[in-house]
């Protein structure tokens, strides 16, 4: 079993350049930056966790600024988005975003994605809530062709370009790897057709665990790893993730100050590998 961990970097808390060698001398091997590029201040979208929206959701730092300070400051950890929030993104530019994160980190970026819950968030994009799933569809297969051919073009719905030349490319081959988060039927299906990692919640059940890895197989994707994304400090739970053939568990780190935080991630390594 692999641990890394999974949070939000803020203005308010410990820097990224700080939190990778932390993470990197306490045996963690990867770390998932969330995002939210702002939070309207009026919404309808109800808080998926229930109750009041925490602060950190509107203060997260661009994540894949962070990253490139994490994987500056680091020598083998992975870093990774936790997840992308593709319908929000112009997808050029996150097309290069996700190639000059892997050139620079040496080939250590994880690609994190999912559709969002925000919906206000979503219409300052532009983007129209009910044609999220659809859109990002269309992204994943387009940021594909980018990153793999000399003169990538795609044309559908929702996304619609005539040859262009777009470099770098990504160092990790054919692309880094593509963690489809959510537990959905579209997510699933998103998974099957794109993934090359599932990123379900820490709330998903041994069974379902189960479940999804034996739809997988009857998809022809039995190899597909699962990452649970945001673990709570429950051993019982931790064991039933690895009983539904997790292969590797990120644990949810509050945002807190530098000192807080190092503390916090001595009890999570203790949790993780006992010492």
């Amino acid at each position: 079993m692999k641990f890394g961990i999974a949070t939000f970097v803020t203005d308010e808390g410990i820097s990224p350049a700080v939190l990778g060698p932390a993470l990197e001398e306490r045996g963690f091997d990867s770390v998932f930056l969330a995002e939210h590029s702002h939070i309207p201040v009026s919404r309808d979208s109800p808080y998926p966790s229930g109750g009041d929206l925490p602060r950190k959701y509107y203060r997260t730092l661009d994540p894949f600024v962070a990253l490139t300070a994490l994987a500056a400051s680091t020598h083998n950890l992975l870093v990774g988005t936790g997840i992308a929030l593709l319908p929000q993104r112009d997808l050029i530019h996150l097309a290069k975003e996700v190639a000059s994160v892997d050139l620079v980190s040496g080939g250590r970026f994880q690609f994190g994605v999912g559709v969002g819950w925000n919906r206000e968030e979503m219409r300052n994009h532009g983007t129209d809530p009910r044609t999220r799933g659809a859109l990002m569809d269309e992204m994943l297969a387009a940021l594909v062709q980018i990153w793999t051919s000399d003169q990538a073009e795609f044309h559908g719905q929702y996304v619609d370009f005539d040859p262009i030349f777009a470099w770098p490319k990504p160092v990790q081959q054919p692309h880094p790897p593509i963690y489809v988060g959510g537990e959905s039927d579209a997510a699933l299906a998103r998974l099957a057709r794109f993934g090359d990692a599932w990123f379900p919640r820490s709330n998903t059940s041994p069974d379902k665990l189960r479940q999804v890895r034996e739809w997988l197989a009857d998809q022809g994707r039995p190899e597909v790893p699962f990452t649970i994304f945001g673990a709570e400090k429950d051993p019982a739970k931790l064991a039933g993730y690895a009983e539904g053939g997790v292969e590797r568990i990120t644990f949810l780190l509050e945002t807190l100050p530098e000192s807080q935080t190092l503390t916090e991630l001595d009890v999570l390594a203790h949790l993780a590998f006992g010492s």
